[in-house]
């Protein structure tokens, strides 16, 4: 008797996974597809809206597919991953209840569909878009599986692809429509993203001090002073190219009531200090959700977006 209460006692404890959520094959691959992190997509407009290309009719429409196409990517590479990862987060206290892990989504469904909308969204960006829409989408498949399969078991290079996808989709609303990229454009949004990127990272780090084995295996090997000096330097390359961009925007004549683009780094400056102040504290995790769960940093973003809106109106 006393051996069975035992049992029955420790039985919910020893369970492998979650049981299968209901809503069936379909909801498990939405889940899998990860439906929070498309809201990253949205950086697919920066380039248009940068250069103030971004409300007409056929931009709306071309930056919409775009959005769509980069979407399904991702979904492509998040469904190959978790189909790869199966096993091991079976054992994980958090990532066993995915779709996949916790047997929602079969392991060769979740290839088969993966595969599919991976080859998929280069062939409809080719016929649909200029040509390198495809290219891109076609590299950015391939850097993410490669960093599936091993890139982000690599010092460093994890960072770095992970920083190249966010590149990515700033980078593909200007090709889709044909806008010359800017330099500074390029070095802001790319050190804009290592900074968060090497941020989130370094907060995992920090959350994680003794309890090897509970999040990714590749964080034991870097330092958090090693992942505090990336987001400081990425912090600071970043306010600078930005500076330097308004600067170099604002010297050509305008009729605006003020210098927009120049009032506009004094925002872009306190929502970096703002957002440093989490990744301090290691609580930087994903960046919408320091975003849109810190009103004070929400506030900024949206004066910020207001005046360089208002410098790209030249009002």
């Amino acid at each position: 008797m006393t051996d069975t209460a035992v049992l029955r006692q420790r039985a919910p404890e020893e369970q492998p996974s979650a049981p299968p959520r209901k809503g069936g094959l379909p909801r498990g691959l939405l889940r899998t597809a990860r439906p929070r992190q498309w809201i990253k997509n949205v950086l697919v407009v920066a380039a248009p809206a940068a250069a103030g290309e971004l409300f007409s009719g056929h931009s709306l429409a071309r930056l919409a597919l775009v959005f769509v196409l980069f979407t399904t990517c991702a979904a492509a590479v998040y469904l190959v991953n978790d189909a790869r990862d199966a096993e091991a987060d079976r054992a994980h206290p958090v990532k066993r209840h995915r779709p996949i892990a916790a047997g929602q989504v079969p392991v060769p469904v979740a290839y088969a569909v993966g595969g599919t909308l991976g080859v998929l969204a280069p062939v409809v960006a080719a016929w649909l878009c200029p040509p390198a829409v495809a290219v891109v989408l076609t590299a950015y498949l391939g850097m993410q599986l490669a960093y599936c399969v091993s890139l982000k078991h690599v010092l460093v290079v994890d960072l770095a692809v992970v920083t190249t996808g966010f590149l990515m989709r700033a980078m593909i609303g200007g090709l889709a429509l044909g806008i010359p990229l800017s330099r500074w454009f390029l070095i802001t949004t790319g050190f804009g993203a290592l900074f968060m990127v090497s941020a989130k990272r370094y907060s995992e780090a920090v959350q994680m001090a003794g309890k090897a084995g509970a999040t990714r295996a590749l964080l034991t090997e870097y330092t958090t002073g090693y992942l505090r000096f990336v987001w400081q330097l990425a912090a600071g390359v970043a306010v600078l190219a930005y500076c330097l961009w308004a600067m170099e925007e604002g010297g050509v004549p305008h009729t605006s009531v003020l210098p927009w683009r120049q009032l506009s780094m004094v925002a872009f400056i306190l929502a970096v200090l703002r957002y440093a102040v989490f990744a301090d504290r290691g609580t930087a995790g994903e960046p919408e959700d320091v975003v849109l769960r810190d009103r004070a940093l929400a506030l900024i973003g949206v004066v910020w977006v207001s005046m360089y809106g208002l410098a790209v109106a030249n009002w």
